[in-house]
């Protein structure tokens, strides 16, 4: 069976188009593979009426579904891991619900799956129909994510994965809180295909992936996956040492040669400044590593469902009898 989890966050706009498109691609899934479908729908504490509309709809659907609502908002990587969680199926995939990734990537997903034997099956953009502005910004931070994070990811970012049962659990054991999906992804390894793909442009709603969250994701990713702010900290480090001794070499000259009036206080200030600063900086990325440490050893869950529902696939006879 493949299980296709999907996250929802302001996307009750979508729903529609969303539906029509996995019924089509459970009766593929079905016809090509011989596979039954299970979607997995986690809304993850939305704040418009995305839950109700799947609750009132999801009943008449023609395939087996599972809705899952949080109690807030955790975000989307929480919101992959719970529907990963609840999904029983042998293969999984994971889409977006505004449909800008293609609803029938999945197809290529299962088909890699099931013919190559690889493990997980990631889709890389090739190009996105998106505003000048919002592709600038994601190709910048796609490329600052290759060049500091991880230097195998496709040049312009990973947004949606399929897998087999194998890689998904060892996923869903890794309890990292403020961590990054594609960066665990990566760092499991195992065998790996790519599907590549064209974003299309949104119809319906505005992006919830705002800059912001971007930059934080950015954050969790390098401190999670990468030494380098302890790197540069400690370049600064013996930049500042060299600094200081080139600054003592001067200060000692003019001293000799009597060119310094007010004895030390140019020198105690500048190093003053200079050192404040490199000291500051080290305490804040110290202090970064250690919140993210204190976090991990709450335990606490990185997601707290409110409700779950199921529902069987519709019968054949009742589709028809309801046209």
């Amino acid at each position: 069976m493949l299980s296709i989890v999907i996250p929802v966050y302001r996307n009750a706009e979508s729903i529609p188009d969303l539906l029509a498109a996995l019924s089509n691609i459970a009766n593929i899934t079905q016809r090509d593979f011989n596979q039954a479908t299970e979607v997995v729908f986690v809304v993850d504490g939305s704040p418009d009426n995305c839950h109700d509309l799947l609750k009132q709809t999801l009943p008449t659907a023609s395939f087996a579904s599972k809705l899952l609502l949080h109690s807030r908002n955790f975000g989307s990587f929480a919101a992959i891991r719970t529907g990963l969680i609840a999904a029983t199926g042998d293969y999984f995939a994971v889409i977006a619900a505004d449909l800008q990734e293609p609803p029938e990537l999945v197809l290529q997903f299962l088909e890699k799956l099931v013919s190559s034997g690889c493990d997980v099956v990631v889709g890389h953009r090739e190009d996105r129909d998106d505003p000048v502005l919002s592709r600038f910004a994601s190709n910048t931070f796609w490329k600052l994510y290759k060049k500091f994070v991880i230097s195998d990811i496709p040049e312009k970012g990973v947004d949606i994965f399929g897998c087999n049962q194998v890689f998904r659990n060892q996923l869903v054991s890794l309890e990292e809180a403020n961590s990054s999906l594609v960066g665990l992804i990566f760092w499991l390894g195992f065998k790996r295909e790519e599907v590549s793909y064209t974003r299309v442009a949104r119809k319906h709603g505005k992006s919830a992936w705002t800059f912001k969250k971007k930059i934080n994701y950015l954050f969790d990713s390098i401190f999670s996956f990468t030494d380098l702010p302890i790197r540069l900290l400690t370049l600064f480090g013996f930049f500042g040492v060299g600094i200081s001794i080139l600054m003592t070499i001067i200060i000692l000259l003019a001293k000799f040669y009597g060119s310094i009036e007010i004895p030390g206080y140019a020198a105690t200030v500048l190093t003053v400044i200079f050192f404040g600063g490199i000291n500051t900086l080290g305490l804040g990325i110290v202090g970064d590593y250690a919140w993210r440490t204190y976090e991990n050893t709450k335990r606490r869950p990185l997601a707290v469902v409110m409700k779950i529902q199921s529902f069987d696939a519709l019968p054949d006879f009742q589709l028809d009898r309801g046209k």
